[in-house]
């Protein structure tokens, strides 16, 4: 796994966010909160564990996996999942799954910044973020 993922992170900018919030279900309220925070992401190793830790005024959440290995996660917006995350051609991707459904969270550099695309049914939400 690259180090260069690890470190502190802070989101500099984000595009249909909202329309993917809506397609994961997420109610009105808890996305408009969602919409309003700027996220700072602290990704760390220790051993064969990754941790990615999201912190926000809103809400933080922490997940740790070993790559490849299935887990349960509870996210942000209180869905159970079943999650998978793995390492290909220099993208860490984590899929969701749950009550049948699949979401696809693809993190690469490009330029020193740490690119997040989230898909669900066809809409693609981009969300950048730059190293603190």
């Amino acid at each position: 796994m690259s180090n260069k993922f690890l470190g502190t992170w802070k989101l500099v900018s984000s595009e249909h966010f909202d329309e993917y919030m809506k397609a994961l279900g997420v109610g009105l309220a808890t996305r408009k909160l969602g919409n309003l925070t700027k996220p700072t992401v602290i990704i760390s190793k220790k051993g064969d564990y990754l941790t990615i830790r999201t912190e926000s005024t809103f809400k933080s959440t922490e997940i740790s996996f070993k790559l490849g290995q299935e887990f349960e996660e509870t996210t942000a917006d209180n869905r159970k999942t079943k999650t998978l995350v793995t390492l290909e051609k220099g993208s860490l991707n984590q899929v969701q799954k749950w009550d049948g459904k699949e979401t696809m969270i693809k993190r690469k550099l490009v330029d020193g910044k740490m690119i997040m695309e989230c898909m669900m049914n066809g809409i693609i939400c981009t969300r950048i973020y730059e190293k603190v």
